[in-house]
Parts: structure tokens; sequence; C-alpha cells
């Protein structure tokens, strides 16, 4: 029977059948109740709530920005950032590591370096785009798609080496054409972890948006960080990082239900509380 159980419904036997609470409602309870005991333990005395604010100011201050316009200006500015950024990463992401993990010789020529380049920190990035692209879009845009490429890479890439030798020999076998082998074989085996990569790289996305925004914007989620910490406003800071979870979450379903009909073919393993 499962852990978290709402309303009762007839069963097919005439007895009454409680029905499963939605999946959503499950994974609220969690910050719900930590919303509530950090707003109890403020409104108790327990802590002063200067520096990190309670969640009645938090959308409080939500509330003003949403009905001043500010907020959906801002909001709108980091999506559209995020979505141009992600394509590019996804779109140069994909072709590299197809090509590496297709070829042995573009592998040992290309990866390394790669590699070597996945280690440097968003920060770091930011003076050199600067210098090149300005401070305007471009630099900003170029920084989430160096964010969402790495992952995508290596997803694809991976996915591609992890493919059963035995699968390939039996396309083979069945005189199946390149082009078909491809499309029968190799694109249902890496997809799998495609999605994985897309949905690594768009949480990657909405992370490294927060330092493209760092470089002189005047609007995004993450101006309203730097706005607020230099104007010493806890409850806009949190805010702002409420916002970014939120519409990461929201993406990131997005993500996962626009590629759950090409994987109901899976038949993996499901433990059901």
């Amino acid at each position: 029977m499962s852990a978290v159980e709402t309303t009762a419904a007839p069963a097919s036997d005439g007895g009454p059948r409680l029905i499963p609470a939605p999946r959503f409602v499950v994974g609220l309870i969690l910050p719900i109740l930590l919303a509530v005991g950090w707003e109890a333990a403020v409104r108790f005395g327990l802590a002063t709530g200067r520096l990190m604010p309670p969640p009645s100011r938090v959308f409080a201050t939500l509330w003003e920005l949403a009905a001043s316009g500010e907020l959906a200006r801002h909001i709108a500015a980091t999506s559209l950032r995020v979505a141009v950024g992600f394509g590019l990463g996804v779109v140069v992401g994909t072709l590299a590591g197809a090509v590496a993990g297709y070829s042995t010789l573009v592998r040992r020529l290309i990866d390394p370096t790669l590699q070597g380049l996945r280690s440097i920190p968003s920060i770091a990035w930011v003076p050199l785009f600067i210098l090149w692209l300005g401070i305007f879009e471009e630099s900003k845009v170029a920084l989430i798609a160096v964010g969402v490429f790495f992952p995508v890479y290596l997803g694809v890439m991976g996915a591609i080496l992890s493919v059963d030798r035995k699968i390939v020999e039996v396309g083979r076998v069945f005189r199946l054409t390149g082009p078909a082998l491809v499309r029968r074989i190799l694109l249902p085996a890496i997809l799998p972890a495609y999605v994985l990569a897309l949905r690594s790289g768009l949480g990657l996305g909405w992370m490294f948006v927060v330092a493209a925004e760092f470089m002189g914007a005047s609007e995004g989620l993450g101006y309203l960080l730097v706005d607020g910490q230099q104007l010493g406003k806890p409850d806009q800071i949190v805010a702002a990082i409420l916002c970014f979870a939120v519409l990461g979450k929201i993406t990131d379903g997005l993500v996962a239900a626009g590629s759950a009909p090409f994987l109901r073919w899976q038949d993996n393993f499901r433990r059901e509380d």
C-alpha cells in the first residue's frame, strides 16, 4: 500500500479503494515542512529572520515584484537567455559527442582538450567572454551554451561508446544499411542517456545564467540577486533563488515529459512502495 494515500473510491469488489496522491504532492511535503518550520521559528522568536527571512516576507517580496511587473520582466529575460544558450549548447554538444563517440581518431584528437576545458569554473570564463563579446547578450548566451555543452557532449559520447557491440552485429546480420542501423539500433540505445544529458545540461544552464547575468545585466533574476546583495535585501535574494528553483523544476519536467513518449519501450525496474 502506498505511503501517501488520499480519497477513497469504490473498488471492483464493492469495497472502498484508496487513490494514491499525485507524485508532485509528495514532492511538496519536505519544502512545505521546512517553510512552515522556519516561519514558526521566526514568529516565536527562536530566530531573528534578519539574514534568512521567513517565507511570509519572501512571498510578500514576490508579490510586490509581480504587482509592479518587474518579476515577469526579469523572468522573461533570464528564461530567454537560458533557452537560446541551451539550444546552442545542445546542438554543438550533440554533434561533437556523436562524432567523438563514432570516430576513435576524432575522440583522441578533441576529447583531452575538452576534458581540460570542462574543469574550468564558470566564473573564469566571464572576463574572457566580456573581452571577446562585450557585456551584452552575446557573452551571456555564450557562457550558458558553454555550461550546457559539456554534459551533453559527455552524455552523447558515453552513450555511443556504451552501446553493446552484439546489438550492432545483429543489425549487420539483418543487412541494415548505415542510416537504418543508426535509426533502428543506435538511436534507441543512446536515447535514455541522451535525455539524462539534456536534463543535466539544462540544470547547468540555469546555474551558468547566474554567472552570465553578473556581467553587467540590467534585468534578469541574476540581476535581482546582485541588487539584493548590494542593497542588503535578503528577502529579494531568497525570492530570486526560489524563482530559479521553480523555473528549473518546471523546465526539467517539460524535458522529461517531452521525452517520455520516445522511451515507452523501456522496461526498467520500478519499485512500488
